[in-house]
């Protein structure tokens, strides 16, 4: 046997050699064997990534029980004293007594107060030893088409699990060591913050922007603020850009050149080599403080190609640095290219790279002489090549721009030509040394900064109110951004522009195909006779679109949270700008709840509504609201109905009396609009929160006649009341006899829907029941056609494998 092993070990060297031989004098097969070893290694390096933060996950038993745990808060909090959320590191866990070894790492905890109570939260700071009490669920996140993926950001930023707390007890204070780098870094930034905010007035509006444009924090930005940011498209300069990260570089770099050149310094090491270590070092520490965004790893990763280019003697070109810097972002952040700071940094960077490459010479001054022209003219110049670095990356940026957030700003030439200058040479500077500087010193940077940071919020303001300042489009599918790309790429590039300015416009044109809404076109491949129905994961609320071959109906709005916290900012605009879709012809209001109301204020603000209908009392802000904008408001009765490119729409519930009045002789709920939408073989039921009462009327009103009516058509139906316990009456299930249920509810809800009684009554008829924490958003088609299978597709499904779950109904 060892003769054997020492013949097959001999074999395999004598191969191995031949091999080498071979691809010494194959280029192609080396070039292959490489691309295929990096392939291995990317693909290896990845599933231990993934793997690491699998095994993070909370156990699924721990859910929803009573823990106590001690440990670390490791990053910066938001919020205050009316609630805070912050990353937590877990050193111990107890359930009951009993300390569990298997726990996750890091979780994220919100502490809010308790429902009607005035309890203060305490300060959090980062650093600080707590023990809670808290009740925890696995990463979970609402799962809809086109909308933030909480999911996807809790893997990205490792937490295993996120909770509330109950209670919470500080521990002794422990001193951060010398060794936890990134932790002192957090606290720096909790101080900067803190520092900023006590040196600015409470009212101060843009306070959050001096916030983020020192230390990369965009959480107090208000959320109308960041409308204005994003339709004059100066949103990238309200963060830690590219820009600001090399400047720091440049001033620590040029000090460290100052005081090196004093004396003998140069003789013991060059003073080129120092500031580029200087300059390195000081992007790498304002990196961290700026939280280690995307666009600040990228610059830093250049700025450190550079200074190890210039200690070992190279001259590497500029695409080198970017691929280095391309692969470290990669290499230490592989979900990086889920986000879109990847895509607009590195893309900008590389569009900027490869269309100025030969801008020395590019507008009339001979290369090599630009310092003998005029002044005058190299002042042009300088203004004539900032424009077309403007437009280049405008041009570049289109693609990812409609692709991420379905909209282009047609101002953002004009805003960033004077926001930039303003922003990066008089805002940041003021700020970050205002930041720096001891308190009774920095105020009086941070102040003015404030001030020009106001006034040029005011005039973006202005420009983002004319009508034609943002273009919405939907977003686009791949096989459209290819050739968009390509045709991008050949009009951005290189070279004199005046005797190419037309073939460069021609290639142009086609990119206009971003603009059309072709998931709506696509997806909406309606015929007379046909809808479709998109149930979406809101959480605990309701909001259903039904579409039909030219109209569309938008049934109740979701919930809302807080003050600005709601359904409509959160999910549905989003949804509707990634379709495409920016007018509904009727939203139908089942009745006042804000769970179900919550989101109407956003949309309105966004969406154009011709119509509404709604069982809501007379004094209740939306009606006002949709008097303000001249939308005709309507009441809901039995017996109304309508027909939309022939299918049908039909109000089944409240009664025919019903108007806008101050106080209904029922409580909300059972006063709830409930719409049965009906095509040819199909009759899709939308109920709202209708319980016992209104069950009865409604069975009541389904005689043998009504029944006919309904025929044999398949029946989806919505549980009522998200499947409460008062709902689902056995009478109106056995009455009625729907062939699917659905319902909309929270991921592991305080109310406990829906009820297990209504879930086993479902199961006993034998009606498949599926709810939106299991199954993501539900898109269901309706064909004309019998014979046709219902085909709902499952977004939760879809997300994982692109899998349409088929039902085939009997």
């Amino acid at each position: 046997m060892p003769s054997q092993w020492h013949w097959a070990s001999g074999g395999v060297a004598i191969f191995c050699m031949l091999l080498i031989c071979l691809i010494q004098q194959i280029r192609w097969v080396r070039y292959f064997l490489i691309c295929t070893l990096l392939f291995n290694f990317g693909f290896a390096w990845n599933a231990y990534y993934a793997d690491g933060r699998l095994q993070n996950i909370l156990a699924q038993e721990l859910e929803g029980e009573e823990l106590s745990i001690k440990g670390r808060v490791i990053g910066l909090p938001q919020g205050g004293d009316t609630g805070a959320k912050f990353a937590f590191e877990i050193t111990q866990m107890l359930l009951r007594g009993e300390s569990k070894t298997q726990f996750p790492q890091q979780i994220y905890l919100s502490w809010q107060p308790a429902w009607r109570s005035y309890q203060i939260i305490p300060e959090i700071i980062p650093g600080q030893c707590w023990k809670f009490k808290v009740k925890l669920k696995r990463p979970y996140g609402s799962l809809n088409p086109y909308t933030f993926d909480f999911e996807r950001w809790a893997f990205h930023q490792n937490f295993g699990a996120s909770g509330s707390v109950r209670s919470g007890e500080l521990l002794t204070v422990k001193e951060i060591g010398l060794t936890e780098f990134s932790l002192q870094m957090e606290l720096a930034r909790y101080k900067l913050r803190k520092k900023i905010k006590s040196a600015l007035s409470p009212d101060a509006r843009y306070a959050g922007v001096i916030i983020a444009l020192v230390m990369g924090d965009q959480n107090a930005i208000h959320q109308d603020d960041w409308g204005v940011f994003n339709a004059t498209g100066i949103g990238h300069l309200i963060s830690i850009s590219g820009l600001h990260v090399t400047m720091l570089a440049g001033v620590g770099a040029a000090l460290a050149a100052f005081f090196w050149r004093r004396r003998s310094l140069p003789l013991l090491l060059p003073v080129g080599k120092v500031a580029a270590l200087s300059g390195f070092l000081t992007a790498f520490i304002y990196a961290w403080l700026a939280g280690f965004q995307i666009p600040a790893q990228r610059t830093m990763y250049m700025v450190g190609v550079v200074a190890f280019a210039l200690w070992t003697g190279r001259n590497p070109r500029s695409f080198d640095i970017w691929w280095w810097a391309l692969v470290f972002v990669l290499l230490i952040d592989p979900m990086a290219p889920y986000t879109p700071g990847f895509w607009l940094s590195f893309g900008a960077v590389a569009a900027i790279l490869y269309a100025m490459k030969d801008s020395s010479g590019l507008l009339g001054v001979p290369t090599g002489r630009e310092l003998e022209a005029p002044l005058i003219s190299r002042l042009l110049q300088a203004c004539r090549e900032a424009c077309r670095v403007q437009a280049v990356v405008t041009i570049a940026l289109l693609p990812i721009t409609l692709f991420w957030f379905y909209q282009v700003s047609i101002v953002s030439p004009l805003a960033n030509a004077f926001a930039i200058p303003v922003v990066s040479y008089i805002v940041t500077p003021l700020a970050i040394a205002g930041a720096l500087l001891p308190e009774f010193l920095g105020k009086w940077l941070l102040i003015p900064a404030h001030a020009v940071m106001e006034c040029l919020a005011t005039l973006l303001e202005w420009m983002a109110s004319w009508d034609w300042a943002v273009v919405w489009s939907s977003q686009p599918m791949w096989w459209i951004l290819a050739p968009s790309i390509i045709g991008i790429i050949y009009a951005i590039r290189p070279g004199e522009l005046s005797s190419s300015w037309r073939s460069r416009l021609c290639v142009l044109i086609p990119t206009a195909i971003l603009f059309m809404p072709w998931p709506h076109f696509m997806g909406n491949n309606l015929r007379s006779g046909e809808f479709r129905a998109t149930v979406l994961d809101i959480g605990q609320g309701t909001t259903v679109l039904v579409e039909t071959a030219s109209k569309s109906l938008l049934y109740d709005t979701g919930p809302i949270q807080g003050k600005e916290d709601d359904a409509g900012q959160r999910t549905i605009l989003p949804y509707l700008r990634g379709r495409g879709i920016a007018q509904i012809d009727r939203m139908v209001i089942s009745h006042s709840d804000s769970d179900h109301v919550g989101g109407a204020a956003s949309l309105l603000k966004k969406i154009t509504f011709n119509e509404m209908m709604g069982s809501l009392p007379s004094d209740n802000p939306l009606l006002l609201n949709l008097g303000l904008r001249k939308v005709p408001s309507i009441p809901c009765r039995y017996g109304q109905r309508w027909t939309w490119d022939w299918v049908e729409f039909v109000i089944w519930h409240p009664h025919e009396s019903t108007n806008f009045q101050k106080q209904y002789p029922l409580k909300p709920n059972e006063m709830s609009c409930v719409l049965e939408v009906r095509n040819k073989d199909h009759s899709f039921w939308l109920t709202g929160d209708v319980e016992r009462q209104g069950e009865t009327e409604i069975t009541e009103r389904l005689d043998a006649e009504m029944l006919r009516d309904i025929g044999d058509r398949q029946i989806i139906f919505m549980a009522p009341h998200h499947g409460s316990k008062t709902s689902s009456s056995m009478e109106l299930l056995n009455a009625l006899g729907p062939d699917i249920a659905f319902a909309q509810n929270g991921y592991r809800n305080r109310y406990g829907h829906p009820h297990p009684t209504v879930t086993a009554r479902y199961k006993g008829l034998g009606i498949p029941f599926y709810q939106t924490p299991e199954t993501g958003a539900q898109i269901w088609f309706f064909k004309s056609l019998k014979e046709s299978q219902l085909i709902p597709l499952f977004w939760r499904d879809a997300a994982k494998r692109l899998w349409h779950r088929n039902s085939a109904i009997n």
